[in-house]
């Protein structure tokens, strides 16, 4: 489990190929294809949000074949409005959570969100928010989640 780094937009590029392509059932074009143009927005996509985005990436493989990025999540930091006698406060939306079909089930998509959960209790939160697609609010709801509307909420401690 590591945080994502510029070397790492074709493997997430690749991911959300293959997610559209296991939602859809439709192959998304590969890499390159004429007219395709995925590549350059998810480029221009990952410039625009890298700053204010943390994503994590779940790796399979060892250093004698090399390692395959087989999963990948992010969250969104979103600052709260100051207002008077109030400290200002920030929130985390998690989103784009993806685990290849061939490694559901063993553990990497757990990995993945505890990672996203401790990086959202050292920048201090104060609650991380998604909205997951029906099949996987069992996930969350296993690891802290509750419902909240048409989402689902964690509360997070505050220190002092």
């Amino acid at each position: 489990m590591r945080v994502a780094d510029d070397r790492d937009l074709p493997a997430l590029a690749r991911l959300r190929r293959e997610w559209t392509a296991e939602r859809t059932g439709i192959p998304a074009p590969e890499p390159g294809e004429a007219g395709d143009g995925f590549d350059e927005a998810f480029a221009a996509w990952w410039r625009t949000e890298l700053p204010r985005r943390t994503f994590w990436l779940a790796e399979a493989g060892d250093d004698r074949v090399g390692y395959t990025v087989v999963g990948s999540l992010n969250v969104v930091e979103v600052g709260n409005m100051p207002r008077p006698g109030a400290r200002p406060g920030r929130w985390g939306y998690v989103g784009n959570a993806f685990v290849m079909s061939s490694f559901v089930d063993r553990g990497v998509a757990s990995a993945l969100l505890n990672a996203a959960v401790e990086h959202a209790r050292v920048r201090r939160y104060q609650r991380l928010v998604l909205r997951p697609a029906p099949r996987g609010a069992p996930f969350y709801l296993r690891h802290g989640f509750v419902p909240a509307g048409e989402g689902m909420l964690m509360m997070l401690p505050s220190e002092g």
